[in-house]
């Protein structure tokens, strides 16, 4: 039996279409769980930094947004997209929105929490903005917590995209 890995997983584009992850193979992923109405938000702004420095040297962002703090991404997946692309001009793939904590979670995110623990060794996704990097191999490297500003991991980015 292989190790699971990234790819064993699949998301619901924000459009609505499936994509298997293994689509991203090869390539090193920052997955984000983000919202729309949150203290955070700005953080849209440095994660397309990010996706324009990096993804023609295989950094693939992908932004899963979720509702499930202080319900701070209520819109439908149509308005989410608007607003990202209208206040940030994302275009790295947003998915659609999904659970990360509890019994309905995305399984990817019971996967991410459970390879990448937080404070304390804590399972559960604490705020939106919580941040994995995932290496070439499909594995995380390292869990960065919300108010890690996406500017602040470029060097271990860097280092990700050297391997």
């Amino acid at each position: 039996m292989s190790t699971p890995s990234v790819y064993d997983f699949e998301a619901r584009q924000i459009n609505g279409k499936d994509i298997p992850l293994s689509e991203f193979k090869g390539k090193v992923m920052l997955i984000v769980n983000t919202a729309s109405k949150c203290g955070f938000t700005p953080q849209f702004g440095g994660l397309e930094e990010l996706h324009k420095s990096y993804a023609d040297k295989g950094l693939a962002v992908l932004g899963f947004p979720c509702n499930q703090f202080g319900s701070q991404d209520p819109g439908a997946d149509g308005e989410i997209a608007e607003f990202c692309q209208v206040n940030y001009g994302v275009s790295f793939p947003m998915m659609g929105k999904i659970d990360v904590n509890g019994p309905a979670a995305h399984p990817l995110y019971k996967w991410l929490s459970a390879e990448a623990p937080g404070l304390l060794g804590s399972k559960s996704i604490k705020w939106n903005f919580t941040k994995f990097l995932v290496g070439k191999d499909g594995q995380v490297i390292r869990r960065y917590a919300p108010t890690d500003k996406p500017a602040d991991l470029a060097k271990d980015i860097e280092a990700a995209l050297a391997v």
